[in-house]
């Protein structure tokens, strides 16, 4: 995310429009169901137009927003159902992504994700869910480096980026910012350690977790399970 204190914005001024929107989209800054001319969300981010549609070209691909012909770019309404879709295909993909980041990163990619576990741990400490999710996002954009697979690297980012609104939407009834943080740097750590066994346990754990209170959503009745409390 383009705000995150430790990585900036970088790239092509479309790739820039592109993290700047998905962080608006995630925290819903840009409601789900409002609709937006590339004019406004232009002038929004002070960035020219035609970045701004090639970032909305990919935010259709990752079913965050739909372009609407003649209408403007209209924000994604999230579902319940169409996230444990996203999460059933997420675990298959964590889990690669995870055990071959474990495997592949080299000696200083290793601190790289320390300290991506070290923010996140501080993140879940402080209690503010921007700083967990801007930390989230650096994790699993290294994680996703690390692995030196872009095949699976490009096809999990728009499911984590889907599963950051979720989270965002529903963090408040959840009031679970530190265990779910840990859970996150429990996989970063196993990562930075190169253990790959762990890595893909930690990843168990915490797909286990957030599928857990997913379905929960559906009838408004979560309560953590003791032993992933304590994980």
């Amino acid at each position: 995310m383009p705000n995150d204190p430790h990585v900036l914005a970088t790239g092509t001024l479309a790739e820039q429009a592109h993290q700047r929107l998905e962080e608006l989209i995630v925290t819903l800054e840009l409601a789900p169901g409002s609709v937006w001319s590339e004019v406004s969300l232009a002038e929004r981010l002070s960035i020219g137009r035609t970045p701004v549609r090639e970032a909305a070209q990919r935010l259709a691909a990752a079913h965050l927003v739909e372009v609407v012909p003649r209408h403007g770019i209209m924000i994604t309404k999230p579902s319940i159902h169409e996230q444990l879709l996203v999460l059933e295909t997420r675990r298959e993909l964590e889990r690669l992504v995870a055990r071959r980041a474990a495997r592949r990163a080299l000696p200083n990619e290793r601190e790289q994700m320390r300290a991506a576990a070290a923010m996140l741990e501080a993140a879940g400490e402080s209690g503010e869910v921007l700083a967990y999710l801007r930390s989230l996002y650096v994790a699993n954009r290294l994680m996703g480096q690390l692995a030196r697979n872009p095949f699976a690297a490009e096809a999990i980012a728009p499911l984590h980026a889907l599963s950051r609104r979720f989270y965002f939407m529903q963090h408040e009834r959840l009031n679970d910012l530190k265990m779910v943080s840990q859970l996150h740097s429990g996989v970063t750590s196993a990562i930075a350690v190169g253990d790959e066994h762990a890595a893909g346990l930690a990843t168990d754990t915490m797909m286990d977790y957030i599928d857990s209170y997913t379905r929960a959503c559906l009838t408004r009745d979560f309560e953590p399970h003791q032993d992933t409390a304590q994980a």
